[in-house]
């Protein structure tokens, strides 16, 4: 339904001080107690721009019934804590028909969808050992497959949370691994463009789609890691003649991307090019979480406060 208003506050617009009313997707909702063992609601509020922490210390005045995933109208006030920002709402009420349009509350990408995914086929076409580029075809030349790897976020926060994350996230690191082959002939080049394009393909299975994009069942219990790694693994098996140990090669990446075993990884790098994807998935990963952290009043060179997915204080150079 369209919107009756004709101007939203989004949530990377709201600012410390700021008073808001408006109407934003409750993401996630927790009843909590603090330490007298008063009972609070912490939650999560999103709209398309972002995430904000969300608190309503008084439940018994103004605050109507609603659930996780309802579109809800609040009115509080922006505060800050521990350098971030913090919605305090003083009253809430489910959002009525015709007060919001979902196409505000699910981010996307700012990039073309179509234009990404046609660039990331021509790494796909470019790959000449014919099994590996027969695995790239079996799952990108899939319509099925396409829409949802297109669709898909690359994390439920973090970095890349927004759909057509996970292809833009894709595709920064291929373009990275190809810039890698390139610098060093050590590379085997098409081992490292399969496994980049791979890497992250478990998401499509360890997250929800939009507007929840939170963790499945699957998600919580084998994670995008081995979820990907079985899916390849499983496909290499199907096509005839493929290599054994090219397979286990493929699978090994997959299995290593993150790192270390801290990370999530099964397995640390023991190959050249596992190394090369970690590398290149974590630089991409962290300037996008920098991009997004630092997203908004571009002329403010203020300290942002400690952020702890990077652990460290962080401010923007002047220009």
């Amino acid at each position: 339904k369209a919107r009756k208003e004709t101007y939203m506050r989004y949530i990377n617009e709201l600012r410390e001080g700021d008073n808001v009313s408006e109407v934003y997707l409750c993401k996630v909702k927790n009843i909590a107690k603090t330490k007298a063992g008063k009972t609070y609601y912490s939650m999560i509020l999103q709209d398309k721009t972002g995430v904000i922490d969300t608190k309503i210390w008084d439940l018994n005045n103004g605050i109507e019934n609603f659930e996780q995933m309802d579109y809800i109208r609040v009115e509080g006030n922006v505060t800050s804590f521990q350098g971030s920002p913090q919605l305090n709402v003083r009253r809430l009420r489910k959002a009525r028909e015709g007060e919001f349009a979902m196409e505000d509350y699910i981010p996307c990408s700012s990039k073309s969808i179509d234009g990404m995914f046609k660039e990331l086929s021509s790494y796909v076409n470019h790959v000449q050992n014919i099994y590996l580029r027969q695995l790239l075809v079996a799952f990108f030349g899939d319509k099925e497959f396409a829409a949802k790897f297109k669709a898909h976020s690359a994390a439920k926060r973090v970095h890349h949370g927004f759909m057509g994350g996970l292809l833009e996230h894709t595709l920064g690191v291929t373009r990275m691994c190809d810039f890698f082959a390139k610098s060093y002939p050590i590379l085997n080049r098409d081992l490292l463009l399969t496994a980049a394009m791979f890497h992250d393909m478990g998401k499509i299975i360890e997250l929800s789609s939009f507007p929840e994009n939170d963790y499945t069942d699957a998600g919580q219990l084998l994670g995008h890691i081995y979820i990907g790694a079985h899916l390849v693994e499983n496909s290499c098996d199907k096509i005839e003649g493929f290599p054994e140990r090219l397979k286990r090669e493929l699978v090994h990446c997959i299995l290593a991307h993150h790192g270390e075993l801290e990370y999530g990884s099964p397995k640390k790098p023991a190959l050249v090019e596992a190394f090369a994807l970690n590398f290149a998935d974590n630089a991409d990963a962290k300037f996008q979480t920098l991009i997004e952290l630092m997203s908004g009043d571009e002329e403010n060179l203020d300290w942002l406060g400690f952020q702890r997915t990077l652990d460290t204080n962080l401010r923007r150079t002047g220009k």
